[in-house]
This record gives structure tokens, sequence and C-alpha cells, in this order.
């Protein structure tokens, strides 16, 4: 994916602060910054808000059990992509400082067992629209980034991935289809954002069914609109467009 890592902007940029001399060149000092606050985050599991359908008294538990691989950063996109940021700069900037620590953070959150229990989380009955899709559309971010990366490290957290990565893929599938009308908000459950993240991925890893999907899906809601109002934007609690 040859994207610039100004996707991270979006979430982490109000916790930077610029001086009037500085330029908004990324750097390795800037990337730097990134990682420290991504660091900082992916394994800090309070405070901690839980999008959870209890379906017994097991349910009940801590997110670290719940989801032991994506618990911190308050919630589980966040956590998602606060991983993908690490993978990101990792292959940006190989031999920075933070090398190794994001190397730790990122061995330590993507085991195979902590991957398998969060693919049978999201499985688990009642949670059809868990993280969807911008969650699921994050995660398959993570799992292109990983994919692209020559690096035997990346090899192996990406195959643990596989059944989390299936199970998201599926889920998307089954939801595209049976969506009658996009979701037009600027916030998480925004349709076309989703859909962009969504088709990169497909894109980036050769799924033609899930690109055709994406593809079409993104034509029914969008391709005969006009004279959208931008004048009412943005709304209260928009970070999109």
């Amino acid at each position: 994916m040859k994207k610039p890592i100004l996707f991270a902007v979006l979430f982490f940029a109000p916790s930077l602060a610029f001086s009037a001399g500085e330029t908004s060149t990324f750097d390795a000092k800037t990337a730097e910054r990134f990682a420290k606050l991504a660091l900082a985050c992916v394994g800090k599991e309070y405070p901690n808000k839980i999008s959870h359908v209890l379906n017994s008294d097991t349910d009940v538990a801590p997110p670290h059990k719940l989801t032991p691989a994506f618990y911190g950063c308050y919630d589980w996109h966040s956590s998602v992509h606060g991983h993908w940021l690490l993978v990101r700069l990792l292959r940006t900037f190989p031999d920075a400082p933070f090398a190794a620590a994001a190397r730790d953070a990122l061995a330590k959150s993507l085991t195979a067992e902590n991957l398998k229990r969060e693919a049978a989380y999201i499985r688990g009955e009642g949670r059809a629209s868990f993280e969807r899709p911008y969650g699921f559309a994050w995660l398959l971010q993570l799992c292109a980034e990983l994919r692209e990366w020559d690096d035997e490290q990346a090899g192996a957290m990406s195959a643990n991935l596989r059944p989390l990565e299936d199970a998201a893929v599926e889920r998307l599938k089954t939801w595209l289809p049976k969506l009658s009308h996009p979701v037009r908000v600027g916030e998480h459950d925004q349709t076309a954002f989703g859909l962009g993240l969504i088709l990169d991925y497909a894109r980036s890893t050769k799924n033609d069914s899930l690109a055709k999907l994406a593809t079409e899906s993104a034509r029914k809601f969008f391709l005969n609109d006009k004279n959208c109002p931008l004048n009412y934007e943005p709304s209260g609690e928009d970070f999109l467009s």
C-alpha cells in the first residue's frame, strides 16, 4: 500500500504540537513522535470503552481477556490502527531508535493464540455488527501492510492474523450486499471511508471478489451523487468529510 502515513495524522495529530517554525515534513524525528504515541497506548488497557454484547456471565471479563491482541488505546479500532501505525513506521524507518520497542510491542500482541481468540470473539453470537466497517477496515489495512513488508517477523505475524483477517472479510462480504443505503455521517460508521480502506486492501492482496463487491457498493451508493451541500459540513462530531 503506497499511501502516505498521513492517515495517522487523522488520529494522532491533535496530540502533536508544532511550533510556527516547523514544517509538516514527515521525517524520522516526526515518525518517532508518532511511534511514541502508539507505543504508549497499545499495551495500556485502561481507560477502556468496550463495544460488547453479553451472551452469558462468561462474557463478563476485562478487555485483555476478551480481545487479547487489541485491548489498548481506549477501544478496539484505535488499538488496531495503533498497531498498523507501528508497522508502517517500521517499514518506512527500519533503523529508527523506536524500532526495537515497536517490534517487541507487535510481537507481544500479534501471537497466534491471541489472534485465534480475537477471531473467535468476533464470530460470537450477537456480534455481527462489531467494529463494522471502521474497525474491520483498519484491521485489513494492518493485514495488507504486514503482507507487503519483506521481513521475517512480519511474515509470521501476517500468518498469525489470517484467522481474524478471514473472519473480518467474511463479515464484510455478508454485510455489504445487505446495506441498502450508505451511512454519510462524518464519524466511524461512514460507508465511504470504510469502503476506501477495504478496496485498498482488496487490491493489495488481490482479493478480486472483495474488490468487486467494494467497487460495486461504492458505485451504487455514490455514483449518482450531485450537488452535495458542503456548507452543511462539518457537524459537531465529524472527523471525516
